[in-house]
C-alpha cells in the first residue's frame, strides 16, 4: 500500500496537468469536451478511488503470492522478458475482469461509475470504483502464476498498466492507422464508452486490442454513428459515492421484492440489466430509449459556485497528497480517520453541487469535526512538522467549509435545468 501511495504522489500531478491541458486546448479550438461540474465530479471520483485503494479495505479471496506458491510450474529469473510476460498476463486478466464487469449484474456495480459521465474526456478516465471491495482479481492471474511470474513483477507492473489506460479517454485524437490493430486507441475507447446499440459493451481491452478481436467484442468507430456517452440508467447526480452504489441498491431492492427465492439468488449473477419478471412489471425502471434525444444531467450554477466547488476539490486533493506524503507516520488508525475526512468532504461538496437539502448539514458537521479534531490533537496528522502553521491553514479551511455550506446551500438548491443532447 505504501509503495502504491508513493507512486500516486508522482502520478496525480501528471494526470491533473494533462486534464488542464485538454481543457485549455478545448478553449483554444472552441470545441469543449468538459463541463465544469461534470469534470469536478469526475476528478472527485478519482480521489475517492485513490484514497480507498491506498487503505486496507479489500477482502482478498486469495493473494497472488499464494497462487504463485502452489501453482508455479517454472522458476524464472527477473529479466525484461519476465516483465513482458507479466504485462501481457495482466492485460489478459484485465480484459476478462472488464468483460465480467459488463456482463454480470453484481460486477457491473463496481464499474458503472467509470461509465457514468455523459461527457468523454481525460477527467472521466479518473471515474474509478470504490465499491470493488472483493479482491478476486488474482484468480484471473492464474496463467501468470503457472508460468512463475514473480509477485514483485506483478506489483511493479500493476500501477503502470493502470496508468497507461488514462491517455485514450479523449475526443481530440482520431484513428491511429496500423496501431488500431495492436493497442487500444481513443477511437476504440470512445466506442466502449458509448451507449449506442451498435457500440454498447464493445472494445473491452485495456492496453492490447487483440483480445477483443480474438473473443468477438471488437467494434470499429463508425463515421456515420457518433458515440453518445453515459449509461442507459443515468446517474442523475454529481456525487461519486452515490453513483458507486446505485446499481447495488437497485439489485438489493429487486432481490427483496422478488417473490421467487430462485430469482432472489440468481439476480446477482444474471446478465447486466436482468430483472425478475414480476419485479420488472411492478417496479419499472426508466431507461434511455433513444440515445440521440435525452436530457443530460445538469444543475444550476454560476462562476462563484463553480469556483467554490473547484476550491473544495483542490483542497481535498492537497489533503490527500499530504496523506500519501506522511503515509507511514500517520499509521493505520489515523489513515482510516483521515480517509473518512476526505470521503465526507467529497460527499459534502458534491451534494452541494446536486443542491441537496442535507448538504449543508454534512458541511457543518465535517467542518466542526475537523476544527474540534485539530483543537484536541493540537495538530492535523503531523502537518506542522512539514508546513509551518499547517494546522492553522486546515482550521481556516474547515471554517470556510461551514460558511460555504451555509451560503451555497440556498443557491438554487431545488431547481435543476437540463440540456438536450
Amino acid at each position: 500500500m505504501e509503495t502504491y501511495a508513493k507512486a500516486l504522489l508522482f502520478a496525480i500531478p501528471v494526470f491533473v496537468i494533462l486534464v488542464l491541458i485538454e481543457i485549455l486546448y478545448g478553449y483554444l479550438i472552441k470545441k469543449h469536451t468538459h463541463k465544469p461540474l461534470d469534470t469536478i465530479s469526475s476528478l472527485s471520483s478519482g480521489l475517492t478511488n485513490i484514497v480507498k485503494d491506498s487503505l486496507p479495505l479489500i477482502l482478498i479471496f486469495v493473494s497472488y503470492p499464494t497462487l504463485l506458491k502452489h501453482l508455479s510450474l517454472f522458476r524464472i529469473e527477473t529479466t525484461w522478458i519476465t516483465y513482458a510476460i507479466g504485462f501481457v498476463a495482466l492485460d489478459f486478466a484485465g480484459y476478462w475482469n472488464h468483460r465480467l464487469s459488463h456482463r454480470i449484474n453484481f460486477f457491473w456495480n463496481q464499474h458503472v461509475i467509470h461509465h457514468s459521465s455523459e461527457e468523454f474526456n481525460l477527467a472521466c478516465a479518473l471515474r474509478q470504483s470504490i465499491s470493488n471491495i472483493l479482491g478476486y482479481f488474482p484468480l484471473l492471474l492464474i496463467p501468470a502464476a503457472v508460468m512463475g511470474v514473480p509477485a514483485k513483477v506483478i506489483n511493479i507492473l500493476a500501477p503502470i498498466h493502470l496508468f497507461l489506460q488514462f491517455w485514450y479517454h479523449t475526443k481530440y485524437i482520431g484513428k491511429l492507422g496500423w496501431l488500431e490493430y495492436i493497442i487500444v486507441t481513443p477511437s476504440q475507447h470512445r466506442v466502449h464508452h458509448a451507449i449506442n446499440p451498435e457500440y454498447i459493451d464493445k472494445n473491452l481491452g485495456q492496453i492490447f486490442s487483440i483480445w477483443d478481436r480474438l473473443f468477438g467484442t471488437f467494434q470499429e468507430e463508425l463515421n456515420d454513428i457518433p458515440p453518445v456517452y453515459g449509461v442507459l440508467k443515468p446517474a442523475q447526480t454529481w456525487n461519486p459515492i452515490l453513483i458507486n452504489f446505485q446499481h447495488l441498491w437497485r439489485l438489493i431492492k429487486d432481490a427483496w421484492h422478488a417473490k421467487s427465492w430462485v430469482d432472489k439468488l440468481r439476480i446477482w449473477f444474471m446478465p447486466t440489466g436482468w430483472r425478475p419478471e414480476d419485479v420488472k412489471e411492478k417496479y419499472p425502471y426508466s431507461i434511455i430509449e433513444n440515445v440521440y434525444s435525452f436530457h443530460k444531467y445538469e444543475t444550476k450554477s454560476n462562476r462563484s459556485f463553480i469556483s467554490y466547488a473547484a476550491f473544495q476539490l483542490l483542497v481535498c486533493t492537497a489533503l490527500m497528497m499530504f496523506m500519501f506524503y506522511n503515509y507511514t507516520n500517520i499509521g493505520l488508525k489515523g489513515l482510516l480517520l483521515y480517509g473518512g475526512f476526505v470521503f465526507t468532504g467529497i460527499f459534502g461538496y458534491t451534494s452541494l453541487m446536486d443542491h441537496k437539502n442535507y448538504a449543508k448539514y454534512i458541511e457543518y458537521t465535517r467542518g466542526l469535526a475537523g476544527i474540534m479534531f485539530i483543537l484536541y490533537t493540537k495538530d492535523w496528522f503531523g502537518i506542522d512538522e512539514h508546513i509551518a502553521g499547517g494546522s492553522l491553514y486546515v482550521t481556516v479551511y474547515f471554517a470556510v467549509t461551514i460558511i460555504g455550506g451555509w451560503y451555497f446551500s440556498s443557491f438554487n438548491r431545488k431547481q435543476h435545468t437540463h440540456a438536450t443532447i
